[in-house]
């Protein structure tokens, strides 16, 4: 990190606390001396998500209606990490809550920032491998996803034609499928 561009904290007080986001006021100096005097943050808990793939060979993806976009948004399972939880067992959790399938190979892809000038949490983005369905969904209460299945062919179509909005899964799938091709040439 270039310490020459780091702010100095000098302050910082809550806005509001709530369950899925808080917002904060910081005073701070930067590197010339200059005051900014309020810099707000938005403080979220970090997130998991995982390119998931089943023991046939194909990736999970779920729907689900998001509020503030107003759309049905076609995603990568996953979701918060709890307090204490690491980010593997988190995704655990998370697959099979949401998709029903079981997972034990996770490969770490990337630990990407949703929009680190405004908010600061961060997404750790998963290779799932070899899921088997173990059970039936077990949702939160304000939860309603519908899982489906794709090729990969299917998914990386689905980004061709812009059909998958949520730019942090794009993010993962971009990764999972580089990784992926590059596994596909080393096999010959």
């Amino acid at each position: 990190m270039s310490h020459e561009l780091v702010w100095k904290k000098l302050s910082s007080h809550y806005i509001h606390k709530g369950p899925w986001a808080t917002l904060r006021s910081d005073r701070c100096e930067m590197p010339d001396g200059r005051i900014v005097e309020d810099y707000y943050v938005l403080e979220y808990p970090n997130w998991v998500n995982a390119v998931a793939l089943t023991d046939e060979g194909k990736i999970l993806m779920v729907q689900q209606y998001r509020h503030a976009a107003g759309i049905v948004s076609t995603e990568l399972p996953g979701g918060v990490i709890e307090a204490g939880e690491s980010a593997e067992n988190g995704l655990r959790r998370e697959l099979l809550e949401e998709t029903g399938y079981l997972f034990d190979d996770f490969e770490l892809l990337c630990v990407t920032y949703a929009n680190p000038s405004t908010a600061n949490n961060y997404t750790s983005c998963y290779l799932a491998r070899g899921g088997k369905k173990v059970q039936d969904q077990d949702l939160d209460e304000h939860e309603e996803l519908i899982v489906n299945t794709y090729t990969i062919d299917e998914v990386k179509q689905l980004l061709a034609e812009n059909k998958i909005a949520q730019a942090l899964h794009c993010t993962g799938l971009f990764y999972a499928l580089m990784k992926l091709e590059e596994e596909k040439k080393a096999k010959g």
